[in-house]
């Protein structure tokens, strides 16, 4: 998408993103999405896994000092390691942010509002505070926050401890679900603040989503944010002039390699930049890949082993030989570019919002094997609801049932039909974002309400 700013409103929107790509990618492309209407963007972050300004020409960056940054901690994507940025960034935030308002007043282009990603506990805080409007920008779908503003409800139902007998039987509360899609209790505190961050000192909430994906749910997370509007305007990533949806550096090899195959005859392996699993579970999916016979691209980064050992260390010889045959292996991938390549079939994937919603806007069929968080309810969601996937099962990982899901995805009829289902959703993705649909509607409503907060109008 082309972004000019023939429009320019001379108002300043204050970006805040979580440190992590899957958090940061989308709060950059509703930057695009701003910028395009008119506003002039500022993106404030942590030094902590902070991204390169210089590949963002039309946003000013503001980076905030913490403690990981200095003690040179690695990115483990834990939920600890959010707890201590949230516990170490407020005064850094509160200083930067008041800088930020200062010197874009004097410069005339006063900041009308700041939009935080809500697992910054404190933002609501720090913008009351500066008596400063806040919007929050939900990066995940809208089943997973229905399903994290009613854990308390579960607890008291007796959901938790989760019984190993229960985990097949419907959650009640929350349609589509299982017991066994819920969150570990370890991580309740940091799922419950992050739902109180977005209902308290809140003006809006945007939401990586369009109404023909998830409209369902629209009504009951509604009624649970009360007369706080709430804003539609996904896919983002649609909005971004970059074809990368990552921040580390990619090599065109595996674009190179594709060029090569068949149409829809390749399956895309990518468990994504955080997880990972053991050596035993992907010796099993490295034999499940092989035995399928099928053309496949599989992204094994640095995390997937946690770093402890290479994938050719591991593997004996005749299953690299086997898999050099009707494969490649790469440590990183262009995903948006190589999802829409006409060589691409499927795609295996932890179903991570952003990776989901980027094979649904390209028609690529799903398998999905969820490992943690909002992963296993985006997994339910695109199997049992949309229709659009096959689901694996991360704690039962098996070379011969891999070897069938792979099949039955790439070259059977249920691989077909669930091929159709996912291509009539990709052209409602495509045309949500068109004059007069859904999510172009709902941008123009965010900007004039972001207007309001200034007395301003489109």
């Amino acid at each position: 998408m082309e972004h000019n700013q023939e429009n320019k409103l001379h108002c300043r929107v204050v970006l805040f993103p979580q440190s992590y790509t899957g958090h940061l990618i989308p709060m950059l492309n509703l930057g695009y999405a701003l910028y395009s209407k008119g506003f002039s963007i500022t993106i404030i972050h942590t030094r902590f896994n902070s991204p390169d300004p210089t590949k963002y020409p039309n946003f000013n960056f503001y980076f905030i000092e913490d403690v990981l940054s200095k003690a040179k901690t690695s990115s483990t994507g834990s939920l600890d390691t959010i707890r201590v940025l949230n516990e170490t960034c407020l005064e850094p935030f509160k200083d930067c942010l008041s800088h930020i308002m200062e010197v874009s007043s004097k410069d005339g282009e006063p900041v009308v509002c700041l939009v935080s990603d809500p697992m910054w506990v404190f933002a609501g805080i720090v913008a009351d505070q500066l008596n400063l409007p806040r919007l929050v920008l939900r990066t995940g779908g809208l089943l997973a926050f229905v399903l994290y503003d009613s854990l308390p409800v579960l607890k008291d139902k007796g959901y938790f401890p989760i019984q190993e007998t229960q985990k097949e039987e419907p959650l009640l509360k929350v349609p589509h679900l299982k017991v066994k899609d819920l969150p570990a209790e370890e991580h309740h505190n940091v799922l419950l603040n992050m739902v109180k961050e977005t209902k308290n000192n809140c003006q809006g909430m945007i939401c990586n989503t369009f109404k023909e994906l998830e409209g369902s749910i629209l009504d009951t997370l509604q009624a649970k944010m009360l007369a706080t509007p709430i804003f539609l305007i996904g896919p983002l990533h649609k909005y971004s002039s970059t074809s990368s949806s990552s921040l580390v550096a990619q090599g065109q090899s595996s674009i190179t390699w594709l060029n090569e195959q068949s149409p829809h005859s390749v399956l895309y392996v990518s468990f994504g930049t955080v997880a990972g699993i053991s050596k035993e579970q992907l010796l099993e999916v490295a034999f499940g890949i092989a035995n399928s016979q099928q053309p496949f691209l599989w992204v094994i980064g640095p995390r997937l082993l946690n770093g402890s050992e290479k994938y050719d260390e591991l593997f004996p010889q005749y299953l690299l030989e086997s898999l050099s045959k009707k494969g490649y292996i790469v440590e990183w991938a262009p995903q948006q570019e190589v999802l829409a390549h006409p060589a691409i079939g499927g795609f295996w994937t932890h179903c991570g919002w952003n990776s989901s919603i980027e094979s649904i806007c390209e028609g690529v069929p799903m398998i999905c094997l969820p490992f943690f968080g909002d992963q296993m309810m985006n997994a339910r969601y695109i199997t049992d609801v949309l229709k659009i996937g096959l689901q694996l099962e991360k704690g039962v990982l098996e070379r011969n049932e891999i070897e069938k899901s792979i099949s039955r995805l790439m070259v059977g009829k249920e691989g077909r039909d669930i091929r159709e289902r996912i291509s009539d959703l990709k052209a409602k993705a495509k045309r949500c974002l068109m004059e007069g649909e859904s999510s172009y509607e709902s941008l123009d409503r965010l900007s004039s309400y972001i207007l309001s907060f200034c007395g301003q109008k489109l």
